[in-house]
């Protein structure tokens, strides 16, 4: 199992995701599952289908949540980093085209559901590591190429 870096925040959302499907949802799920089971006949009772399967997925991420947990490693925030992009960096860069982004770099296991993060593994996130301001970066993907200025770097303090 290979170490992950993950930020603060998004190690600190994990776990809430984490402590509220095992203290609220998967107890809430169970008793929905015990009462429709104690109704009779489980193969045509659509509650007890449904929640039984709830249930399954629910136990399916608290399994994924742990594992992922026990993995990662904290990256947090460092006064050295100033001035140059590295990780959980928010970056804002210009293309030739005058397309403007706007993104933090995090860890896999940020990305989802967010459109303003890329991974740490992303191409572009390669490219621009340890970058400064102005610095001109060509971001390779597959047969694509394309230049990209660095125009911000921030960092959230923690």
């Amino acid at each position: 199992m290979r170490t992950a870096i993950i930020t603060r925040q998004g190690f600190e959302a994990l776990k809430k995701e984490l402590d509220f499907l095992w203290r609220e949802e998967r107890p809430e799920i169970t008793k929905k599952v015990t009462w429709a089971a104690s109704l009779g006949d489980r193969s045509e009772n659509a509650d007890y289908q449904y929640n039984k399967k709830k249930l399954r997925e629910i136990d399916r991420r608290v399994r994924y949540l742990r594992k992922s947990i026990e993995r990662l490693k904290v990256v947090d925030y460092s006064p050295e980093q100033e001035g140059k992009v590295f990780f959980s960096a928010w970056v804002e860069v210009e293309s030739e085209q005058e397309e403007r982004l706007k993104f933090r770099i995090v860890g896999y296991d940020e990305i989802f559901d967010r459109k303003d993060y890329i991974s740490i593994d992303s191409p572009m996130a390669r490219a621009l590591l340890g970058k400064s301001v102005d610095d001109e970066v060509l971001v390779k993907a597959g047969d694509n190429e394309k230049y990209w200025t660095i125009i911000s770097i921030d960092y959230e303090r923690a």
